[in-house]
Order: C-alpha cells, then sequence, then structure tokens
C-alpha cells in the first residue's frame, strides 16, 4: 500500500498509541501488544493505519481529523457493508471489531483484515505491468462492480442499510449540503448544475447496493492481477448502480481536467479499457441500460466536486494529513464545467 511520509519516532497523526494499545489487546482477536502503527493513507478521505505486534498487522480506519460533515465519514458504515459483503463473491477483508467509544482515540474507528495487494492510482504505476495485464485489470474492476450490484441485499443483511427510494433526488440535496457546509468561496456553477440536475432526475435504475466511490485505487490488485480487496465504503448505501458507473467514467476523464492528475491518471495507460469499453463491458455483464447516462456523469462531477471542495476546505483549515492536498481546491470548478457539459452527452 501507498505510505505517506509520517513521523516514526511519535505517535502517527490522529492515533493515540498509549490509548490504543490498552483497547487493542482487550477486543481484537488473537492480538498482542502493539509494537508499531503508521499511516499508510491520510487526508482526501478516512485515514487508514496498519497497527502490527510484531507477528501480526491489523488496519485501522478511522475519520479525518478536523470539521465533519453530519453523516460523512460513519465507521459502523463501512463495517457493517464489508461485515455484510463477507460471504459473498465480492472480495473484502475481514472485519474484526467497531470501537463506538470516541474516548479510546478521539473518534469512532475500526480494525479489519490486512489483505495484500496494490491500489493503483498512476499510470506509471501500471505501465510496468504492461498493456496486456492493464487491460485484464481495468476489465475485472468492471466486473467485480457488476458482482457487487448483483447482490440482493435483503439476502445479506442490508435490505435497511438506505431509502434507494428517491436516491437520486437526495443525492443532489446532499452534496448541495455538501458545499454549503464546506463553503469557503462562490461558487455559481455548483448552484446551476445542481439546478440542472434536479430539473432531469430520470426513473431510477433498479436499487442495488452502491459502493458510491468505486475506482482503481479504493481497490487491492494482487500478483496475479486479481482484485483482492474493495475498500473505502464510506459512501455506501442502498440506491441506483448507474452512479457508481458513472463515477467510475468519471475517474477516467480527470486526467484531462486542469489539475485532475493530482487524484488519478491511471485510466490513460495504455490497455485500460476506454470509457466506451467500461461501459460496453457493465452492460453486456449486468444486463442493465444505461439510458439518461448524461445526467448520470453531471451528477458524478457534482459530487466528486464536493468531495473536492470538502478536501480543500480541510487543507485551508490545516487538517488534512499528508501532502498536496492544498491542490485540490484547483479542481472544483473545472469539475463542475465539465458536469454541465456532461449534461449534453448522448450515448
Amino acid at each position: 500500500m501507498r505510505e505517506f511520509d509520517v513521523r516514526t519516532d511519535d505517535d502517527p497523526p490522529g492515533l493515540d498509541i498509549s490509548r490504543l494499545a490498552e483497547w487493542f489487546v482487550l477486543y481484537v482477536p488473537g492480538a498482542g501488544e502493539i509494537t508499531s502503527a503508521r499511516l499508510i493513507a491520510g487526508g482526501r478521505s478516512n485515514l487508514t493505519y496498519e497497527v502490527g505486534d510484531g507477528t501480526n498487522s491489523w488496519i485501522l480506519r478511522r475519520p479525518p481529523v478536523g470539521h465533519l460533515v453530519a453523516t460523512a465519514h460513519e465507521m459502523g458504515r463501512e463495517y457493517r457493508v464489508m461485515s455484510a459483503l463477507a460471504e459473498t463473491a465480492v472480495p473484502v477483508p475481514v472485519t474484526y471489531v467497531l470501537c463506538e467509544d470516541d474516548s479510546v482515540i478521539g473518534a469512532q474507528f475500526y480494525v479489519m483484515q490486512k489483505v495484500d495487494g496494490t491500489p493503483f492510482r498512476r499510470a506509471s504505476e501500471l505501465e510496468a505491468l504492461g498493456a496486456e495485464r492493464v487491460r485484464a485489470i481495468s476489465t475485472r474492476l468492471v466486473d467485480v462492480l457488476v458482482t457487487l450490484h448483483s447482490i440482493d441485499p435483503q439476502a445479506v443483511g442490508l435490505g435497511e442499510f438506505g431509502r434507494s427510494t428517491g436516491f437520486l433526488s437526495r443525492q443532489i440535496r446532499r452534496w448541495s449540503t455538501q458545499f454549503q457546509a464546506t463553503k469557503t468561496r462562490e461558487l455559481p456553477a455548483a448552484a446551476e448544475l445542481a439546478q440542472r440536475l434536479a430539473a432531469r432526475v430520470p426513473e431510477q435504475s433498479a436499487a442495488a447496493i452502491v459502493h458510491g466511490d468505486y475506482r482503481l485505487d479504493n481497490v487491492l490488485i494482487d500478483d496475479n492481477d486479481q482484485v483482492s480487496a474493495v475498500l473505502d465504503w464510506e459512501m455506501a448505501t442502498l440506491g441506483d448502480p448507474i452512479t457508481d458507473l458513472a463515477l467510475l467514467s468519471l475517474y477516467q476523464r480527470l486526467a484531462r481536467l486542469p489539475g485532475g492528475t493530482v487524484v488519478t491518471d491511471a485510466a490513460d495507460t495504455p490497455g485500460f479499457l476506454s470509457e466506451a469499453e467500461v461501459r460496453q463491458r457493465y452492460v453486456e455483464v449486468s444486463g442493465r441500460r444505461l439510458d439518461n447516462f448524461g445526467f448520470y456523469l453531471g451528477l458524478a462531477h457534482y459530487k466528486f466536486a464536493g468531495i473536492v471542495e470538502g478536501i480543500h476546505y480541510r487543507s485551508v483549515n490545516h487538517q488534512t494529513v499528508g501532502e498536496g492536498f492544498d491542490q485540490y481546491g484547483l479542481l472544483t470548478e473545472p469539475l463542475l464545467e465539465a458536469g454541465l457539459a456532461a449534461l449534453k452527452e448522448q450515448f
């Protein structure tokens, strides 16, 4: 996994080792005394740490430090959905325990299995694999998404995981609220995009478990080019699965937007399925239709602009952990303008 440059002679940012150590031995099966803890991902989303006792290692997830929007970064949501998917064909880490006591490390957190694999984010990381392997990886990325969307939520205990009815309209309202809660500047294109989306909400696709932020660097790829785990379920819910596909399409476009390479340029790697190939593969395997996909792309841009603006808010308030987050604010306006253009696309 990708490692940030963090302190090694002190507690990692956001983690009080002395408080955690006592709890860890009591509640994590088979754990001994903690001898190591390091931040392996932080700042843009929930914070992720590798914690070890000298023999075994685990992954711990907690929310970002600082200002949080209500309903965002819910540890219980991630823990619940991964636990429910444990016996399905969707690869997820084993979950061990959820701690809802904020007094331990200052926030809720959970502990899960450490799964071997790489979260590819850059074309430079993928190029060494060769075009054939890259094509296989990107194809499997789509297939796992189809597998997730094929699962009956009721059958895995997620029938009440969210309200699927009215999902698309609620998404517009939710991200409008996000823009207001993290406001540091005027963004007239955000209001315009929200209005246009609200005026053309389509009939919703058959409900499914929605990941909410499905992309290549939110999965782990093992040495056999298989998806070994799907991670980062903080926005998972029940809703319209085409929103996942649209967001995946947006991530394929990011490198062409001003500032977009700060997020990812993996889809520019030779061999990676094109946008059209991703959509075709999804339709062929899932049997779902992609009517009104321009709306879904517009919504994906609006949502991701809201995510980026939240990162910008935390960055200007010195609440991010890691480097490069001061660049995210440059991407918000290009995303909103691209979202307005995407509404007009036909497929």
